[in-house]
């Protein structure tokens, strides 16, 4: 290959998210159409530290096989960002093949990755394959690439095994029997549902779905009984889940079933363990990621559950958000007969439960996996899970957090990596699994966004980020599927008799019968 079109595709590197320009002029120049980039990688090392061939060829496969486990590429298609490449791109093949060797020349650009003897990782591959997807707009497919690169991890380190393994994080079997009810209720897709709002059948619809979640949480108590009553000495129970998925609304009813059954139950708050914010340094754009596990002090925490466990008292951090640092500590014991109670992020993340024996825990985690797809379904492209959550959050930051929408908006990359890190890919460990996702939340959430004075930023909003590709795909995301929903109005979004006030959209939208700590 010419060497100035091998300095055209290095640009990329440098220009990281902010690569929108180099895919037009890539794609005009046809550079990806019938020819290979030069590499000079010869060797890639293994996590044993062994050397072995560099096989360009499994890069492509490991893309393409990314891309068809959610339906293809085109569930990424995005008109004037990524469009020239597929109109020069015929096929998926190659597509996988041009993000492929994007990334082979972001390797080739290191020259350390040209001794024979110092090779990129596996792991350094696989960061640039994640950077060449993003940097195109190939997010959904990024996202599958990294649940299942991690959840191979977890299975490497032993925290799961290959029947928990969730591959791209999206449960078929689940996700199949979602759609058939909600197929059979006519709410399978945006056109369907805005039928049921329009045509005045929503709150049916409401009482059906929370019907479908009520005995879920039914069905999670049995369980936690049933393994007492089978001789498990239970002492914690966690309630895990990604970001804005109802863990809160979830764990009070929980425990409210449980406790009739005699438990008691101590609620210790992780907040409490976070680092100092100088330990949080900030970006580019003055954010800071407390997304990470690593953004609790784990060895502390990991230390008081043991210590609780063994009927110790241990003085508890007092965190103050003001303040951005722990003010004091505060002594807790776990008396006999009582169950730890953790409503958090990380709940699954292997390192925080480190020495404590399986048989006493139960781990429940809740997603928002809601089958509804855009528009009349024919192009076979759902909203996406992580949407629904990102407008719950952008609501509940503005409302509660002093937060914008947009600031919410620009930090979702953090959450999104923690969460295809450290909560999804260890999500098959989990004892019992709840969804957390209804039919009627858009039309819910939708007339607090729409409008004048609605929260949904402005396009201009985001000219100061114009290389922020991440947060630029998401609002268009978001932008597009609030303006395809009919919405609830105000006054019927407040409505009891609609919504009841312990709804799990209630942690959002306002008006929760149930107390909501991060709400006060």
């Amino acid at each position: 290959m010419p060497h100035s079109i091998q300095i055209i595709f290095a640009g990329l590197k440098l220009f990281g998210c902010g690569a929108v320009s180099f895919v037009s002029f890539l794609a005009e120049l046809c550079i990806f159409v019938a020819v290979s980039v030069q590499n000079r990688i010869v060797k890639v090392q293994k996590r044993n530290r062994a050397l072995v061939r560099f096989d360009e060829a499994r890069i492509c496969r490991a893309i393409f096989r990314a891309a068809e486990s959610i339906g293809g590429f085109l569930q990424d298609f995005l008109p004037g960002i990524n469009d020239k490449i597929f109109e020069m791109c015929r096929s998926d093949e190659m597509i996988a093949d041009f993000i492929s060797n994007t990334a082979i020349v972001c390797l080739n650009s290191n020259p350390h990755h040209l001794i024979s003897n110092f090779p990129p990782t596996i792991e350094t591959i696989q960061d640039e394959v994640l950077h060449a997807l993003r940097s195109y707009g190939f997010q959904n497919t990024a996202d599958a690439y990294e649940c299942y690169r991690w959840g191979r991890h977890w299975l490497r380190e032993g925290a799961i095994s290959q029947d928990n393994f969730v591959g791209n994080g999206f449960p078929r079997a689940t996700m199949a029997k979602t759609h058939a009810w909600n197929h059979l209720r006519g709410c399978d897709t945006v056109v369907r549902l805005n039928e049921i709002v329009r045509e005045g059948k929503i709150k049916s619809l409401v009482a059906e779905s929370l019907d479908v979640y009520e005995r879920s949480l039914d069905e999670a108590a049995g369980k936690v009984i049933s393994r007492l009553n089978a001789g498990d000495k239970i002492r914690v129970m966690w309630v895990s889940g990604p970001s804005s998925s109802g863990k809160t609304t979830t764990t009070v009813k929980l425990t409210e079933r449980l406790e009739k059954h005699g438990l008691r139950f101590l609620m210790l708050n992780l907040d409490d363990y976070f680092w100092p914010l100088v330990e949080h340094p900030t970006d580019w754009i003055n954010d800071r990621n407390y997304e990470t596990p690593e953004a609790l002090d784990i060895q502390l925490l990991n230390e008081h559950l043991r210590a609780l466990l063994d009927g110790k008292t241990v003085e508890k951090p007092i965190y103050s958000f003001k303040e951005g640092r722990r003010m004091g500590t505060k002594p807790i014991k776990l008396e006999e007969g009582q169950v730890l109670l953790l409503d958090c992020l990380h709940g699954l993340y292997p390192p925080i439960t480190e020495g404590i024996d399986a048989s006493m825990q139960f781990r429940l985690y809740i997603e928002n996996q809601n089958m509804l797809y855009e528009g009349d379904g024919s192009g076979k492209k759902l909203t996406r899970f992580t949407d629904l959550r990102l407008i719950r959050r952008m609501l509940r930051d503005s409302r509660h957090r002093n937060h914008s929408p947009l600031r919410t908006i620009l930090h979702w990359h953090y959450v999104r990596s923690g969460e295809l890190f450290s909560i999804i890919p260890l999500s098959g460990s989990a004892d019992y699994i709840i969804n957390g996702g209804f039919p009627f939340d858009l039309p819910a959430l939708k007339p607090f966004f729409a409008g004048l004075n609605g929260l949904l930023p402005k396009p201009e909003d985001f000219e100061s980020y114009a290389g922020f590709l991440d947060a630029l795909i998401r609002y268009e995301h978001v932008k597009r599927v609030i303006e395809s929903v009919e919405g609830l109005t105000v006054e019927q979004a407040a409505d009891y008799n609609i919504i009841p006030g312990d709804a799990v959209i209630r942690e959002f939208i306002g008006g929760s019968t149930i107390k909501i700590p991060h709400n006060e």
